[in-house]
């Protein structure tokens, strides 16, 4: 049952991820634009959360042999 859903679950999350990055890209361009020290902090982050989406759709994909 996970197979059949899984290509349209991994789609989602990789929509819901782009949206949010684009969130995050507005945020960090406002924390720069403004000349605060978090702003690499805030890119760091939320780069490493676009990342993050991307691993875990690998190893769930590993992880249920699809």
């Amino acid at each position: 049952m996970v197979r059949g859903y899984f290509d349209t679950a991994t789609q989602l999350m990789y929509a819901v991820g782009a949206i949010l990055a684009l969130i995050g890209a507005v945020r960090v361009y406002q924390l720069w634009g403004s000349h605060h020290g978090e702003a690499g902090r805030a890119a760091a982050g939320w780069f490493g959360s676009c990342i993050f989406l991307v691993v875990v759709s690998t190893v769930i994909r590993s992880f249920f042999g699809l």
